[in-house]
């Protein structure tokens, strides 16, 4: 792992979040939040989405980065980053893994990878609460409290 979450709140994440996940991303534009859902996907302790470069969500990472999301019993901060279009060859891995992940709608009509604007969006937890099997699991800077 890049982060340095713990491993054992790592695997759940992995387990909930590592295929196609609703979950509710917050962003915040002048000292007010906003939240929507989105499609994401978690690996090696971040979420990733396919957007466009051109949405409200991406308009308010520019300005702040600061990032929230939540779903299936797990909340989080973060700091999102735009890694891109999803074509650059830098993204080639993560690219590989979000058509797999999302096959189910990518490829009819939501996605459009001929658009310069179609990005990968990165958030990168610095700290959550997980709750699993009765157990409240909270990490910060890869310290579990």
């Amino acid at each position: 792992m890049t982060n340095t979450i713990p491993s054992q709140i790592h695997e759940i994440l992995d387990q909930r979040f590592g295929c196609d996940s609703l979950v509710a991303l917050a962003t915040v534009w002048e000292g007010k939040p906003f939240v929507r859902p989105v499609n994401a996907f978690y690996e090696d302790g971040a979420f990733y989405m396919i957007t466009n470069a051109k949405s409200k969500k991406m308009e308010h990472m520019k300005k702040d980065p600061v990032a929230a999301v939540c779903g299936d019993w797990f909340t989080g901060h973060g700091t999102g980053e735009n890694l891109g279009h999803v074509r650059r060859e830098e993204n080639e891995e993560i690219a590989g893994k979000l058509r797999a992940v999302f096959q189910e709608w990518y490829d009819n009509g939501h996605v459009d990878e001929e658009d310069p604007n179609t990005c990968i969006l990165k958030i990168s937890l610095t700290d959550g609460v997980l709750f699993d099997h009765g157990k409240r699991y909270e990490f910060s800077c890869g310290q579990e409290k």
